[in-house]
């Protein structure tokens, strides 16, 4: 295997399996005893960017949702029903 098949194969490991770049964070802040822990995780977020993998710790996007008034929005106008 050359080093760009490497190189794809760690890619893909990483980003179906993100929690390996976390644990390979979490061995290093204790090797170092957190000396460098900023630097730590700007490292692993830039890994999790260059592999394309899900950050952890980033706020899940939620979809807007409509409140029950809005919904009824395009009835407005109508006409009443006659009694």
């Amino acid at each position: 295997m050359d080093l760009k098949g490497l190189v794809d194969k760690a890619k893909n490991t990483l980003r179906g399996n993100p929690h390996l770049i976390d644990k390979g964070g979490s061995y290093v802040d204790k090797a170092t005893g957190g000396k460098y822990a900023g630097h730590v995780d700007k490292a692993q977020d830039a890994v999790k960017k260059a592999v394309g993998a899900e950050s952890s710790d980033a706020p899940k996007t939620q979809q807007p949702q409509q409140n029950p008034g809005q919904q009824e929005s395009g009835r407005q106008g109508e006409n009443p029903p006659q009694t």
